[in-house]
């Protein structure tokens, strides 16, 4: 039997319940984030590489396995829903919506130029399949928790997802809402804590502190499963079962541990990484080593 607190569905490397195909198309997707978001970034001449890499297979789960969508349909009612803490990662959610046919993929030509609908920052006004416009860090949860209780008061059986960042839990909104989520049974939500363990600053916890985070996510009532964010299978199935956990009350954290700059090895081993410009010699390096990391 699990231990108090652990997760029902430990990480695995076997194939429970995702398919050898499904499991490459995700890992497909996931190289195809960490590509586009290079591209991208030479257009706009500044981002986040590290912060996307670390969360590329997380969503390439989510989108290509886990969320109930529509294809070319953004507006969806009855879509699930996702929304960004991390919204600074945003340069890697755009190529997934474009290639979902939620917008023209042309408009990922003209990222962050002058016009463009395409920030640095994702806006729910003006880019299709953006369910929360994100800045400052902190607010999404909170948007989360009135997005599951607008779907309960409507009768709507959406799941609403949240990407955090390990950063974030340093924000004193993020436990608020973790409260109200508990206090309201909410069973529909889904918070995943990217856990790349670096912030801008620096390491997280010297900035401040913030394990044991699963004794405090369940400290305010939340069911809790950590698992390795860059295994695609284990992924998968933690998130296919917590979905279909159709009888679960209290909302749900998943705790991913990830390498932040993944798939790049001195943006794994340097945290300056969090923002930063690659020289098209340096860009030609990190397509090179993502490439062969497939192989």
């Amino acid at each position: 039997m699990a231990s108090s607190g652990a997760s029902r569905w430990p990480s695995n490397s076997g194939n429970d319940g995702i398919s050898d195909e499904q499991a490459a198309r995700l890992r497909e997707r996931a190289r195809f984030v960490r590509l586009e978001t290079i591209r991208l970034i030479s257009i706009a001449k500044v981002g986040h590489y590290s912060s996307v890499f670390s969360c590329a297979e997380i969503f390439s789960t989510l989108y290509y396995d886990t969320m109930r969508l529509r294809r070319g349909e953004p507006g969806w009612p009855d879509r699930d829903r996702f929304l960004m803490g991390k919204g600074h990662a945003a340069v890697g959610q755009f190529p997934i919506l474009a290639d979902l046919d939620f917008f023209d993929r042309s408009w990922l030509d003209d990222y962050t130029r002058l016009g463009s609908p395409l920030g640095d920052h994702p806006d729910m006004r003006k880019v299709p399949g953006v369910d929360f416009s994100s800045g400052s860090i902190g607010h999404a949860l909170s948007n989360g928790v009135g997005m599951a209780l607008g779907g309960r008061f409507h009768g709507k059986d959406f799941n609403v997802f949240v990407l955090l960042g390990d950063g974030e839990m340093q924000e004193g909104q993020v436990w608020e809402a973790a409260i109200s989520a508990a206090t309201h049974r909410l069973g529909k939500l889904v918070a995943i804590v990217d856990r790349n363990g670096y912030q801008l600053d620096g390491k997280v916890d010297d900035v401040a502190a913030v394990e044991p985070l699963d004794e405090k996510w369940r400290a305010f009532g939340w069911e809790v499963h950590e698992v390795d964010g860059h295994d695609v299978v284990a992924l998968a199935n933690l998130l296919r079962k917590v979905k279909t956990d159709t009888g679960r009350e209290k909302p749900c954290c998943i705790i991913a541990r990830t390498v932040k700059g993944k798939g790049i090895d001195y943006m794994e081993t340097e945290p300056g990484w969090h923002l930063g410009y690659l020289a098209p010699e340096d860009e030609a390096r990190a397509r090179d080593m993502i490439l062969e990391g497939a192989q």
